[in-house]
């Protein structure tokens, strides 16, 4: 147990260094100090199983850590590096989204432009071998571990789709950048989906902005920013995204153990939006660095927050390398909207709350309305309820009918998909006929 001694002498002499004021603090300190090595020792010499004194020291850290707060912790080499890799956002790989079912690895979605997507590889794939070995009984880190690797190496993984026999598909690895960032054009509405904040994100939504304003010119009414279920990421980039849409003021402030303001972000001159509308949608999974662009941009009457109460972590994570033996995830501070709001354990509450609800049919499929309702009253006014037109036949089959079918490449009515981004549109096309009626008076 000498490497413990050590430890604990080194530890003693520091506190003891520290003066008398603390000499009763540093007492005790010692004794809980003697006590881990009582309980090292004994765990290292009579635990049922070997154990090496590397494990039990990792595992010690990570429980001190751990014990803080549920943010905090311990990450060996191998997880730092890890951690390094998806904040990058670039990775050596085949470029497809993957996840366990059945007990083998599925494709979720290829990426775009991967050596995955270029190779054919389909949504719904089962991947049963990789390098001729069977993935049954892996957890999904040993599959991706075995799937990513140098770039320009190869990789070959045996395919099963539906009832086809399965098999080979030989890969090279290439590079691979996750596009934390999508978006997309709604009628005259651009769509920003940020699904993470990595080190690719600002840049993406500055190429989404500079689309939309090539595409849609004066015609451009609105953005909605999507964040739900957006866990987090780096702060530096939920910062910059919000100073995207920002022309002055603050952005966010961390305050430490202290309370007073370690640091405050202000955003610069030039709002890449051009002060169009924007509505920002949350969820329950928008989290973190969602919750700083959120929080901001409704400080500021700069975006209408719409959806659902967010997650509530206001916490700012600082992660310490540890030499090579990896590093350390540390809380060191709570993060403040610009109002000097706090959303730690509260989140952000939406201007306007919709739930991701869902549209009640009527047993024929169609939407039901109020003339669906069992005595709802008629409409005296309202001809068209009872008779139709001379010559024209009437919109509802009768009993014993089949319906008229949709035409070619008309879309029969039915519930959106997404309740939420419908609002948000509906929200900014609104918007945009207010002001448009506003100039023509």
């Amino acid at each position: 147990m000498k490497r413990f001694a050590v430890f604990a002498s080194v530890a003693a002499t520091a506190l003891l260094l520290s003066g008398p004021a603390v000499t009763e603090k540093s007492s005790d300190t010692y004794k809980q100090l003697d006590l881990f090595g009582a309980v090292f020792e004994r765990v290292r010499s009579s635990y049922v199983d070997k154990v090496t004194d590397k494990k039990l020291i990792e595992s010690a850290i990570n429980g001190m850590l751990q014990s803080l707060d549920p943010h905090s912790s311990y990450m060996d080499a191998e997880s730092f590096k890890e951690m390094q890799v998806q904040t990058k956002g670039e990775f050596g790989g085949l470029g497809m989204e993957v996840t366990l079912d059945k007990g083998v690895v599925k494709v979720v979605a290829p990426i775009d432009d991967t050596p995955a997507a270029k190779a054919g590889i389909q949504a719904g794939d089962y991947i049963t071998h990789i390098d001729g070995k069977s993935v049954v009984g892996w957890t999904l880190k040993e599959a991706v571990d075995k799937l990513r690797g140098p770039v320009d190496t190869k990789v070959t993984i045996k395919v099963k789709r539906g009832e086809k026999d399965p098999f080979d598909v030989t890969l090279t690895r290439a590079v691979i950048t996750v596009k934390s960032v999508r978006s997309r054009i709604e009628g005259n509405i651009g769509i920003i989906r940020i699904t993470s904040f990595t080190e690719q994100t600002d840049m993406g939504v500055r190429e989404a902005l500079a689309t939309f304003k090539q595409k849609l010119g004066d015609k451009w009414q609105g953005i909605v920013l999507d964040l739900r279920n957006n866990p987090g990421g780096l702060l530096d980039q939920a910062i910059s995204v919000s100073d995207e849409f920002l022309d002055a003021g603050e952005i966010v402030s961390t305050r430490g153990r202290d309370g007073k303001v370690t640091s405050r972000f202000n955003a610069k001159k030039g709002d890449g939006a051009e002060g169009k509308p924007i509505v920002v949608l949350i969820n329950t999974g928008s989290a973190s660095a969602s919750e700083i662009v959120a929080g901001a941009l409704q400080d500021h009457r700069r975006a209408l927050v719409m959806g659902t109460q967010s997650f509530g972590k206001g916490s700012v994570q600082t992660i310490v390398p540890l030499g090579s033996q990896g590093a350390m995830r540390l809380t060191t501070a709570r993060y403040y909207t610009p109002s000097g709001r706090s959303i730690q354990a509260v989140g952000v509450t939406p201007d306007i709350t919709v739930e991701q609800g869902k549209f009640e049919a009527a047993a024929n499929g169609e939407l039901r309305r109020e003339r669906d309702l069992k005595g709802a009253l008629t409409n005296p006014d309202d001809k068209k309820a009872d008779e139709s037109k001379p010559g024209e036949s009437k919109p509802e089959a009768k009993p014993g009918e089949a319906k008229p079918e949709a035409k070619p490449g008309e879309k029969k009515d039915a519930a959106p998909a997404d309740y939420q981004m419908e609002r948000a549109l509906d929200m900014l096309k609104a918007i945009a006929l207010y002001e448009a009626r506003k100039a023509q008076r």
